[in-house]
């Protein structure tokens, strides 16, 4: 498979408004779009016969751990596992080792993404140096840099200082750019293991209060309308969160919400089984937290999914809940989760999908050639997945270097048939390809990168 002058003929797709139509990409753009396209001497034809093809998919929330964190997560291997996963722009996190708060720093993590070939990976700079909550980074610088950086969160840790979120936003708006805000109250969760409630009281671990996070919230939402600034929450977990960003928002406040493929499915009450694979920040909350969430997302209070993936090694999940690491694998099964609970159960068609995983994630972070429409002169940045067929998750078959996954054995439906970056199958009848190779890259080849 060439890296450069592909041609391919797409058959059988729907388009996320329901039509059927064929697909020509060359050259790494749409050229056609069409019933029973005729097929050109070069275009190598697929057929996609039963499959919903979307916009590429966007992710406004990765860990991919390098520098630093290898052991976990390189660029390389979370570029994989987004390919397989369906998407085609991911952004990476600050809390690396060194922390990227420097111009330095996220070059180096948009050089990587650059030369992995898989996906577009956009540097998130930290909001404060070394995420202390204190003084801020080189905000400005980052945002000059090569990397063009326009979203800044310390994500993994509270900007709590009010001061110090006044002063973020404000630096942002002479660029347009936006603060993450990790919504947790630090004085109301030192020491918590899990959300706060009937669960946590009987399997006696510190809780997680609902508060924690809707403090933040409010406090925030009042402070972006103070300075006329742009603020996004990331991974909201509560339904009293999502009251207070649909009441943000009739009031014209400048705020946006993301919400993950984990908390759309799971509860507390997998924490019964005390494996600390659901250990998650914030925690899994309860069925009617999980029931807000989808309707916030169904009717746009929620903006996007966003995944939330954090690989940890082996070591850090298989020890004792109170010892075990935060964080969840995300990027491979996000599609399948919004498929089965917000599509399957009506919530949302799939023009809906295509505007909170690509086109919205897009605007916010201001990625500019992704979150298009599907048309004739766009970027070929396409996924396409059958929705009705399912597959079983097995941990060992993953792109990621971490196994950390909640889904391991469940059965999920819809499966990832392609991924179309700049025109190239990144990832294709179960094979992963970096736009740089000719079809050689043995690393890149098949579901595991180790």
């Amino acid at each position: 498979m060439s890296a450069s002058n592909s041609n391919y003929l797409l058959s059988g797709l729907t388009l996320p408004d329901g039509t059927s139509s064929d697909i020509q990409i060359a050259n790494g753009v749409i050229t056609a779009i069409g019933k029973s396209l005729p097929k050109n001497s070069t275009d190598e034809v697929i057929d996609f016969k039963g499959s919903v093809v979307l916009p590429g998919l966007v992710d406004l929330h990765t860990h991919l751990r390098e520098p630093g964190k290898e052991d976990a997560e390189t660029v390389l291997s979370g570029s994989m596992a987004a390919a397989k996963g369906g998407f085609v722009a991911i952004s990476a996190m600050a809390n690396t080792s060194p922390v990227a708060d420097t111009a330095g720093v996220v070059e180096q993590v948009y050089a990587l993404g650059q030369s992995a070939g898989f996906v577009d990976v956009f540097p998130i700079g930290a909001v404060t140096q070394g995420l202390n909550g204190e003084t801020l980074s080189e905000i400005g610088a980052m945002a000059d840099s090569n990397a063009r950086v326009r979203v800044f969160s310390d994500d993994g840790n509270c900007v709590h200082d009010p001061l110090v979120m006044r002063r973020a936003l404000e630096y942002v708006k002479k660029f347009n750019g936006v603060i993450a805000q990790h919504a947790q109250e630090p004085a109301l969760t030192i020491g918590s293991q899990m959300n706060e409630g009937v669960n946590s009281s009987r399997l006696g671990l510190k809780g997680w209060p609902a508060v924690a996070e809707e403090a933040i919230i409010a406090r925030d939402v009042l402070l972006a309308d103070h300075v006329q600034s742009r603020l996004h929450i990331c991974h909201l977990t509560t339904a009293g969160g999502v009251d207070i960003i649909r009441w943000a928002k009739a009031r014209g406040i400048n705020v946006t919400a993301e919400v993950t493929p984990h908390h759309l499915l799971l509860t507390d009450d997998y924490a019964n089984s005390y494996d600390p694979i659901f250990k998650v920040n914030p925690p899994l909350r309860t069925q009617r937290d999980v029931e807000a969430l989808r309707e916030g997302l169904a009717d746009g209070t929620i903006d996007i999914v966003a995944t939330d993936h954090a690989p940890h090694p082996a070591e850090a999940k298989e020890c004792e809940w109170q010892e075990a690491a935060f964080g969840m694998l995300g990027l491979e099964s996000a599609l399948s989760i919004v498929n089965q609970t917000m599509v399957q159960t009506g919530l949302l068609n799939w023009e809906g999908v295509a505007e909170r995983m690509s086109r919205a994630p897009s605007r916010i972070a201001g990625y500019v050639n992704h979150g298009g429409k599907i048309e004739v002169g766009a970027p070929a940045h396409l996924t396409v997945i059958n929705p009705t067929q399912t597959y079983r998750v097995d941990r060992d078959l993953v792109a990621s270097r971490s196994r950390n996954t909640p889904f391991h054995g469940m059965e999920l439906a819809g499966v990832i048939q392609g991924t179309f970056f700049r025109g190239i199958p990144t990832y294709l009848a179960g094979q992963l390809t970096s736009i740089h190779s000719n079809g050689s890259n043995s690393e890149a080849q098949g579901g595991s990168s180790r």
